[in-house]
């Protein structure tokens, strides 16, 4: 028998980035979230929507995006009651997002315990996923001054993550691979040689970007480290769940720094801890990221799209819409196509798609960004 959700258990899916780097299928009309780019029948965020039902009511989940993705994130997610869609009128990265979101649902229930998470991320079990963050949740329940993230054991000398570190090894100590681990430190993105070291000394996780915590303990990191976002949102006290909070927003967004949860709270709060993830995971945040989630077929191609030939190629990423993709004689390549966009490019320089799209929007404009 199911056990019954608890009240209590809220859960904030942001889902306000753009994805440049997987243009041209993610644009900035459409971004990644919204996309089914591992061609299942579900966009990401639905994805992201279907595991979270099971863990917390519909109701008490929210989705945070921009003003422009409203529309869609209705369309996308049409069980989602409209006034949890809470759309931002500027992007100033995650934790004025977080914070908006705290304050709204403290205001409905100042009991609530929160887990937070980005709506394009991959995640292969569900069921280990549901367990690690009802752990989470149930630890954040009763260690209501902390805040949790989740950890996932590297596999690799990853240079575009964020560490975790702990004060154990890892492989030696069973807790820090199944339970609670009081956090270390925790640091950016990291050189090659850095990263190397991390993994070397199995004392570092990969921070996934998926936060837990009681309200009470987020709003009061807010109030310690992040005194101006604190300010701002909490003026609106009279105003969440109201017909004035739009208003409100508009004007409190103008006034928020552009600062990263992780920059501005989980770095500086001393109350931090980490929960080991019980499932796969990866960010999507490349289209490196997608071919290793992707099927291969014989020549370790990840083929998309119904009209695609192939000969004499291996090792290649070709994901099409509509039109007839013929590809020969490549190998370790990316080839992209979107409505009337194509990018070719191999896949050890896809760190220069960015750059790549930069010089679009400069020689021909905003419509093809």
């Amino acid at each position: 028998m199911m056990r019954p959700l608890d009240n209590n258990n809220y859960c904030v899916i942001m889902a306000g980035g753009i994805g440049s780097r997987f243009w041209p299928k993610s644009r900035t009309q459409c971004p990644k979230q919204f996309l089914d780019i591992l061609g299942i029948g579900r966009t990401l965020i639905q994805q992201t929507f279907d595991r979270f039902r099971h863990i917390c009511l519909i109701e008490n989940i929210f989705v945070v995006t921009g003003d422009d993705y409203a529309e869609i994130v209705a369309k996308q997610l049409p069980e989602l009651p409209k006034e949890n869609i809470l759309t931002e009128p500027l992007r100033r990265n995650t934790a004025p997002c977080i914070a908006y979101a705290s304050y709204k649902i403290f205001a409905k229930n100042p009991n609530a315990n929160i887990v937070v998470s980005p709506a394009d991320h991959y995640i292969s079990d569900d069921r280990g996923f549901e367990e690690t963050i009802n752990r989470g949740l149930q630890f954040v329940k009763f260690n209501t001054e902390a805040l949790l993230t989740i950890g996932i054991i590297p596999t690799r000398p990853e240079t575009g993550y964020g560490y975790i570190q702990i004060d154990t090894k890892i492989g030696e100590n069973p807790l820090a691979v199944n339970e609670v681990t009081k956090v270390k430190l925790f640091t950016e993105k990291p050189a090659l040689e850095m990263a190397k070291m991390f993994v070397d000394s199995m004392e570092f996780f990969w921070n996934a970007g998926i936060f837990l915590w009681n309200v009470k303990a987020i709003i009061d990191a807010f109030e310690l480290h992040q005194a101006e976002i604190a300010e701002r949102f909490s003026e609106g006290k009279n105003y969440y769940n109201t017909p004035e909070e739009k208003a409100f927003i508009n004007k409190a967004y103008e006034r928020c720094p552009n600062i990263s949860i992780d920059f501005g709270i989980m770095e500086n709060y001393a109350d931090t801890y980490v929960i080991p993830a019980l499932f796969q995971w990866s960010d999507l945040g490349t289209w490196g990221s997608l071919y290793e989630n992707s099927v291969k077929d014989e020549n370790q191609n990840a083929v998309a799209g119904t009209k695609v030939i192939t000969e004499n190629t291996t090792g290649c990423i070709i994901n099409a819409d509509t039109k007839l993709v013929v590809v020969e004689g490549l190998k370790d390549y990316i080839v992209a196509q979107s409505d009337n966009l194509l990018l070719i490019v191999p896949k050890a320089n896809e760190q220069n798609i960015k750059q790549l799209v930069n010089n679009v929007k400069i020689q021909f404009g905003e419509d093809f960004v």
